[in-house]
C-alpha cells in the first residue's frame, strides 16, 4: 500500500503503521491468532488509509459583497486561465498555481494580524525589497518567507499598482503556453 504524505503529522506516525501492517498482510507483528481487539484496531487503520486526502474546514473569510473584492476579481480573472477557488477560507485566483489570494494574515509576536482587504501576491524577486519599503505591504504568514508580499487596498489604494502586482505574480507562476497568450492580447 502507498500512502501519500498528506496527513498532518500526528497522521503520518498512523501511516507508517499502516505500511507496516499491510506488509504483514494486515496481520499484527504479535504473532498468529492475535486478540480480537488488536484486528479491529488493525482494520480501522486499515480503513482510514483509504482516505487518501482529510479535509479541514476553513470559516469563510471574506464578504461577496466587497467592493475591493470585485475589482481584484476583475483584474485577476482577466488573465488567460485564471480561475477562482476558496482556500483557507480567502479567495484564491491560480491558473496551474496560485497566484493571488483576497485577504491574508501576520503573525506579531503571539497575536495573529487579519489583513481582509488585502491581496496577497509573488512579486518579481528585484522588486521585492523596494516594495517592502512601501507603507502598505506587509509580509504574510506562511507565504512570506517564499517572497510573497500582502498589500493592504484600503480606500486609497492604487488600482494601477494593484494590477502591476497581480501582473506580476501571475507572470512569475502561469504556464508559458497561457503567458504567450497574454503577450499575444496586448
Amino acid at each position: 500500500m502507498n500512502l501519500p504524505r498528506l496527513c498532518p503529522p500526528s497522521l503520518n506516525s498512523v501511516s507508517d503503521r499502516l505500511l507496516r501492517l499491510s506488509r504483514l498482510g494486515g496481520r499484527s507483528s504479535i504473532g498468529s491468532g492475535g486478540s480480537a481487539a488488536l484486528d479491529i484496531a488493525n482494520q480501522d487503520l486499515l480503513s482510514l488509509a483509504r482516505l487518501r486526502w482529510i479535509a479541514v474546514a476553513h470559516p469563510r473569510m471574506f464578504d461577496d459583497d466587497d467592493p475591493a473584492l470585485a475589482r481584484v476579481r476583475a483584474i485577476a480573472l482577466a488573465m488567460p486561465g485564471a480561475a477562482e477557488k476558496i482556500s483557507h477560507g480567502r479567495p484564491a485566483m491560480y491558473t496551474k498555481r496560485v497566484f493571488a489570494y483576497y485577504g491574508g494574515s501576520l503573525k506579531n509576536y503571539d497575536e495573529w494580524v487579519q489583513h481582509p482587504q488585502s491581496i496577497v501576491v509573488r512579486p518579481d524577486p528585484e522588486d521585492r525589497p523596494f516594495l517592502l519599503g512601501h507603507e502598505r505591504v506587509y509580509v504574510p504568514a506562511y507565504l512570506g518567507p517564499s517572497g510573497w508580499i500582502g498589500y493592504e487596498l484600503g480606500d486609497e489604494a492604487d488600482w494601477d499598482e494593484v494590477a502591476e502586482l497581480i501582473d506580476a505574480s501571475y507572470r512569475l507562476t502561469a504556464p508559458k503556453r497561457l503567458l504567450d497568450e497574454l503577450d499575444a492580447a496586448g
